[in-house]
């Protein structure tokens, strides 16, 4: 037959698992703050590369004067 815990092992078992839980609670919390920011950024560095796009390209038409000749 198993011994019962004594109190004291009870209350060290609980805060033992508690403390896991909130540390669940901030990892995943810190997550979720990663994935907003890397969404965001990647959001932004999108619209950049589409303006970016549209934007004459100046360097080309130099490119291309000195490949002619």
């Amino acid at each position: 037959m198993p011994q019962k815990p004594t109190p004291a092992a009870e209350i060290f078992q609980r805060h033992q698992i508690v403390r896991e839980f909130y540390e669940e609670i901030k990892y995943r919390q810190e997550l979720e703050l990663h994935c907003q920011w890397y969404y965001a950024t990647a959001k932004q560095h999108q619209q950049e590369l589409q303006k970016m796009q549209g934007d004459w390209n100046i360097l080309g038409w130099f490119s291309r004067g000195r490949s002619k000749n």
